[in-house]
């Protein structure tokens, strides 16, 4: 099975020298939020993006702060009255971008009937609509992540719990999901991420045989480089495709 990041994992870090936006960014700025609203988000993330990938902070400091910023940005949007109809339109309208090579990577997997796992910390309802938009949304693949609730009228009043961030991508947030255990054959593993939050993905897994793990280094490369090769098995460094992860499936899958 391929267990899997979505932002800046599946999705493209940057574009013709552009950051390209998450899922989160997405709504944040876009044209359903007031500006009041954005400059709101905005000041959230230069506050705690920081404190995010900083590599000299533990996980235990960061942990309570990213609940904090989670929790700080979901009641903003909540503030917005955003209308369920308007999502199709505000992904369309973004530049929103996946990875080159993403359609050989999610047909591959269909075809050979390979459990795609995608666990994020951004906003389900985005990613999804992504991902459809991109018309690689097969049965094969199942997504864990933060989704919006709706009332009546199709206007978002929460978001549904647990509250997933970028340092609890484990069993605490899939307790009760039992998506694993019907996966219980599945012993080997390709994990796909771009933080040190996304190495614990798999601990749901029963009996892992072999696991592969995959990290995207997008971001202050040099800073970073030693913490992301002591952890992942490959580290891709500025790569915005999927052609290894291809390549290797291709060997793999004509086995």
């Amino acid at each position: 099975q391929v267990i899997s990041d979505f932002d800046m994992t599946l999705s493209r870090f940057g574009c013709n020298g552009r950051r390209c936006p998450t899922s989160h960014n997405i709504l944040d700025t876009s044209r359903v939020i007031s500006e009041d609203g954005k400059k709101k988000l905005k000041d959230l993330l230069h506050y705690y993006y920081p404190i995010e990938i900083d590599p000299h902070r533990t996980l235990e400091e960061k942990r309570p702060l990213m609940v904090e910023w989670w929790t700080k940005a979901h009641e903003l949007l909540v503030q917005q009255k955003i209308h369920k109809g308007d999502i199709a339109q505000i992904v369309r309208e973004s530049e929103a971008m996946l990875r080159d090579g993403f359609k050989e990577f999610f047909d591959q997997l269909h075809k050979n009937n390979v459990p795609l796992f995608i666990f994020s910390a951004g906003i389900g309802d985005i990613l999804e609509e992504i991902i459809r938009q991109a018309n690689v949304f097969y049965s094969n693949v199942n997504v864990v992540s933060n989704y919006m609730d709706f009332n009546d009228d199709g206007v978002l009043t929460h978001f549904r719990g647990p509250l997933i961030h970028t340092y609890n991508k484990n069993n605490t947030v899939l307790q009760g999901t039992g998506y694993f255990q019907q996966l219980s054959t599945r012993t080997n593993i390709i994990l796909l991420g771009d933080s040190m939050g996304d190495l614990t993905m798999a601990d749901g897994v029963p009996r892992v045989e072999n696991i592969l793990k995959i990290g995207f280094l997008n971001d202050k490369v040099e800073e970073r480089r030693g913490k992301y090769l002591d952890s992942y098995d490959i580290v891709l460094e500025s790569d915005e495709t999927l052609d290894v992860v291809n390549g290797i499936l291709r060997y793999i899958l004509t086995e």
